[in-house]
């Protein structure tokens, strides 16, 4: 499996995941993106991009020789994956949480619930009070799990992945990732906090998505944004069960 974190943040954001039985019965590889955690900033603005990032996690499992991969998004990291995906034929699925896929740029507003936490993710420049806000809206409401990690990665992250994206995106320069859900060939499993305070979840639901593992979006009991961290064992045996499922079982022996 193959973990692509979000906006603002780095790969020990799955570590909890990672760290227990799921880790020792998958192989998992976790990279940090260009500006984010332990890696550079990028040097042309183009990298800080949904087509920039999609690049890089296609020549991470080029470098790596990954074969027969689940692709396992979150936030932002669940839009790379499906701007991906077109030029990842082999890969086996994809598990995305919290991650509205958008066609165009005036379906953010419909994609995303009204909360002002979203456009902190879009500023470059960040004092501590604003990432502490930000973070908290990874979270289920009332949710007591400390942000220590949370607020460090998101003032680690170079500002300009965050003010690039932005422009990006407003100038329209992502694939349409709604009629990449609908031609889709993969299985995918859709993920969705009880208490997510960012993504819509009907608009989840009112999209087509012809390979959508179980017929449905799977609502995660007691999370909000961060199942990883929120929820990590509910996650770990939703995945696991992803996996394991003969549909992706099939497609994984067929790829060999």
């Amino acid at each position: 499996m193959v973990f692509v974190h979000g906006n603002s943040s780095s790969a020990r954001v799955w570590q909890p995941l990672l760290a227990g039985g799921f880790g020792d019965r998958f192989r998992c590889l976790a990279l940090d993106l260009p500006g984010h955690g332990r890696s550079a900033p990028a040097t042309r603005p183009e990298v800080y991009s949904l087509p920039g990032y999609a690049t890089i996690l296609a020549g991470f499992l080029t470098e790596l020789a990954v074969e027969d991969a689940v692709i396992v998004g979150w936030s932002l990291g669940g839009n790379i994956a499906l701007e991906a995906a077109p030029r990842l034929p082999d890969v086996t699925g994809f598990a995305i949480l919290g991650t509205p896929p958008v066609g165009t740029a005036d379906q953010l507003a419909e994609a995303f619930l009204p909360n002002p936490a979203v456009n902190i993710g879009f500023t470059a420049e960040l004092d501590h009070d604003a990432a502490q806000s930000y973070a908290e809206s990874f979270l289920a409401p009332q949710s007591t799990l400390p942000l220590d990690d949370f607020v460090a990665d998101i003032l680690a992250t170079d500002g300009a992945a965050r003010a690039d994206l932005l422009t990006s995106v407003q100038a329209g320069q992502f694939a349409n990732q709604v009629d990449i859900v609908a031609k889709l060939t993969q299985p995918i499993a859709v993920l969705h906090g009880q208490h997510e305070q960012l993504v819509n979840l009907e608009y989840l639901r009112g999209l087509t998505m012809p390979t959508l593992w179980r017929h449905a979006v799977q609502v995660l009991p007691d999370a909000g944004h961060t199942p990883q961290a929120e929820t990590p064992q509910a996650l770990e045996e939703i995945l696991t069960e992803f996996l394991t499922d003969d549909g992706v079982r099939r497609r994984t022996l067929s790829s060999r």
